[in-house]
């Protein structure tokens, strides 16, 4: 039976990573949208009219045009059980999609996993993304034993591939990840604070990051 975020207990700590990430995020990203807007005024005061329009053509589709993907792997430890671990990727907040979860409006469990719906421009649009969780067997031959499948606004999103093991005392964590669609280059700034902010994010949920890399491809 599907629940609101009013029944889902979202990690308070988290949810405050989260809305700093989204307080630096959203000035870069409107500052990036702004100096393209200067560049172009600009070019009307120096260039011929034809020149200043081909400017604003090509720093438009620079910004705006898909070129590139994101990519990753993260190592993490816990003094948390496998099982413990494992239940939380399973469960409606994800540690990986704290920024995600952690700024929504609403989130929501679905009979496939959860939803997170988020409004902009003021409350005016909305959008929703989901994430299906899918468990694999052992001998499934597939890598991880779980995945996690994003799709944001209706369209594949991110893979989430996740290794649960015991290692010691602890439990490590291997997560690998890969965008299913490119993005402009106006998404860089959210790229960065991501950045900047992702293991703060790891832990205040209990995972110390021991290995990161992060990667941009077109």
């Amino acid at each position: 039976m599907p629940s609101s975020t009013d029944e889902i207990d979202r990690y308070s700590d988290a949810v405050d990573v989260a809305r700093r990430y989204q307080r630096l995020e959203r000035p870069l990203s409107s500052a990036v949208a702004l100096l393209v807007g200067l560049v172009v005024g600009a070019s009307f005061i120096l260039f011929s009219l034809v020149e200043a329009i081909l400017v604003g053509l090509v720093l438009g589709a620079l910004v705006r045009v898909p070129v590139f993907r994101t990519s990753g792997t993260a190592r993490l430890v816990t003094d948390a059980d496998p099982g413990a671990v494992r239940a939380e990727f399973e469960g409606e907040t994800p540690p990986p999609l704290a920024f995600q979860w952690g700024v929504a409006d609403d989130v929501r469990s679905t009979d496939d996993g959860v939803t997170y719906e988020f409004s902009y421009l003021f409350g005016l649009r909305s959008t929703e993304m989901t994430v299906e969780t899918r468990s694999n067997a052992p001998d499934a031959g597939v890598d991880g034993d779980l995945e996690l499948i994003v799709t944001a606004g209706g369209r594949s999103w991110a893979t989430y591939t996740v290794s649960i093991q015991r290692g010691g005392d602890d439990t490590v964590v291997d997560v690998e990840w890969a965008s299913d669609r490119r993005f402009g280059l106006r998404r860089l700034p959210q790229q960065f604070v991501a950045d900047r902010y992702r293991a703060d994010a790891f832990a205040v949920q209990g995972y110390r990051v021991a290995d990161r890399e992060t990667s941009l491809s077109l």
